[in-house]
């Protein structure tokens, strides 16, 4: 494990300050450590700034300073308020990818059913973890601003390299603004300059939340490593390249304004950086992707470590949930046997996998056997399809360094999604290449070893979307997906338990956003509630 990944422990250190300092009232975080110290002399060591960095980034996979179990954000466990966590909650249960079995936890019933409220814990969860990467970053921004460098003596080399590690940190709140947009529609605007404490922020709704991260990476970018020379899990050039192609390929339904062209230009300039697939697709999701060759795909992870980043974060979860509670089958993934049952697909799911075109292809990971396809029962946890696409084995067999919390990164932005992307924007009229966008979905499907290859005239958007489940399925990109492609609300498409049936049932169109949580609206007056909740 790099260097740099170590000092994500540092949030041990670095949040105490922060978090004192930070927007309390408005973010309800909690500080609570006496062990305070000040900002100058955290950084009297010049070490201190690329550690205080580590920190910043610590937000998207820890969430305290006493290890997995603890939570910077009042009120809240650390499984609900963890980042990766949240964002795979929000983007996969309310989906056909995904039903979670133990209903009685909070607020993961009405994700499985479409039946969410502004009172959900999940909710809260993922606005507060989103804005206190915020927070976070403008901490370090304010930390590292000309004038604090100025106080402290700053020589010129290291003010070269603080240049970066600012740029990196800009992108880490673009990022959580992003993800408040793609998910909330809005969120409270808070800038570096202004002032700490219970500051009630003016509110962004999406198209201005748009027109912010868009000038915000596009700044950013010149001061940004180059792709693949940054180190590991730090965001280079392609991760906000990845991040501005994400939102012009969906910026008809964050802006109104169609972006696919913008779309296409920053998937070359990813695919042309140097990225190359894993050749095992499995290896992505196991152990040592930080080490394997599946981390030359990988363009930006979420870190998780079984000793070192200790989280109840999304592979945590995928990993043990996917063991099956017929099939014990805890071992086989390097886990303890605890979580027997937790996570099943769908029957819709499930039948787009044995509808012929993945017989052999190894994104194909379904267990079926001494099960039925459908769930009629969600409590029931042998009902079902399970599936074994996540590990905690590595790529060679051998077991992480712990048996619950596993070592495996998420991979949030990866090039196989990118070369999917272009595919897609080229359909929606973006332009590019239709011989390219065909010879990059037959890449997915060849490394796959699925002998079926689709040709220019099979190439659809039905066919993407189906194609996108099968290569990104529990990678918190779904519930986008089906609202970029009109299948999420509504009734064009229904899965088993949608709308709260068995058999699924059209959904009301304001579902397209979740809720504002009913306490950050109490915490700052200029929230207003979205429509239909």
């Amino acid at each position: 494990m790099n260097k740099f990944i170590r000092k994500i422990n540092k949030l041990s250190i670095l949040s105490i300050f922060i978090l004192l300092s930070g927007c309390t009232n408005e973010l309800d975080v909690e500080p609570g450590d006496p062990n305070a110290f000040l900002a100058d002399d955290f950084y009297s060591d010049p070490e201190s700034y690329r550690e205080g960095l580590a920190g910043v980034y610590a937000n998207l996979s820890l969430t305290g300073t006493d290890g997995a179990d603890n939570s910077n954000i009042a009120g809240l466990d650390a499984g609900t308020s963890q980042y990766g966590r949240g964002l795979w909650n929000l983007q996969e249960l309310p989906t056909d990818e995904a039903v979670w079995s133990w209903e009685n936890d909070p607020g993961l019933r009405e994700l499985n059913r479409n039946t969410w409220t502004a009172a959900n814990v999940v909710l809260r969860g993922m606005f507060g973890r989103t804005m206190t990467s915020v927070a976070f970053a403008n901490e370090y921004l304010r930390q590292t601003s000309e004038s604090a460098l100025d106080s402290r003596g700053v020589d010129n080399q290291l003010r070269e390299e603080i240049t970066t590690y600012r740029a990196e940190a800009r992108f880490l709140k673009a990022l959580a603004y992003y993800h408040m947009m793609d998910l909330f529609g809005k969120a409270p605007f808070v800038i570096v300059d202004d002032p700490v404490g219970a500051y009630q922020a003016p509110v962004y709704e999406r198209t201005e939340l748009f027109n912010y991260i868009e000038s915000e990476l596009l700044e950013i970018i010149p001061q940004l490593e180059e792709p693949l020379e940054n180190e590991y899990a730090r965001a280079d050039k392609a991760a906000a390249w990845m991040l501005l192609a994400k939102m012009y390929l969906n910026a008809e339904i964050y802006t109104g304004e169609a972006r696919y062209t913008d779309c296409i230009d920053y998937c070359e300039q990813i695919i042309a950086a140097g990225f190359s697939l894993a050749p095992d697709y499995l290896t992505l999701f196991m152990a040592d992707n930080d080490v394997s060759a599946a981390r030359n795909e990988i363009i930006f992870p979420l870190v998780s470590d079984g000793v070192v980043t200790q989280n109840f974060g999304p592979t945590t979860v995928a990993v043990n949930g996917q063991v099956g509670s017929v099939e014990a089958n805890a071992a086989d993934f390097g886990v303890s046997p605890g979580w027997n049952g937790a996570i099943r697909v769908t029957q819709e799911f499930s039948e787009t996998m044995l509808n012929g075109s993945y017989d052999s292809d190894e994104r194909n990971t379904l267990i079926t056997e001494e099960r039925s396809i459908n769930i009629p029962d969600i409590a029931q946890r042998n009902t079902g399809y399970v599936v074994a696409k996540w590990s905690n084995l590595t790529s060679t067999g051998e077991a992480g360094s712990a048996l619950e919390i596993v070592d495996t990164d998420f991979p949030m932005f990866r090039l196989g999604d990118v070369y999917l992307m272009y595919a897609e924007a080229h359909l929606r009229g973006g332009g590019g290449s239709l011989d390219t966008a065909v010879d990059y979905v037959n890449q997915l499907r060849q490394r796959a070893n699925n002998p079926l290859r689709v040709s220019a005239g099979e190439l659809s958007l039905d066919f993407l979307l189906e194609e996108r489940m099968v290569e990104l399925y529990w990678e918190a990109h779904r519930r986008q997906d089906l609202i970029r492609f009109n299948r999420f609300t509504g009734g064009a498409y229904n899965w088993s338990w949608k709308g709260s049936t068995p058999n699924g049932i059209a959904i009301d169109q304001n579902r397209r956003l979740y809720p504002i949580p009913g306490a950050s609206l109490a915490a700052n007056p200029n929230l207003t509630q979205n429509p239909g909740y």
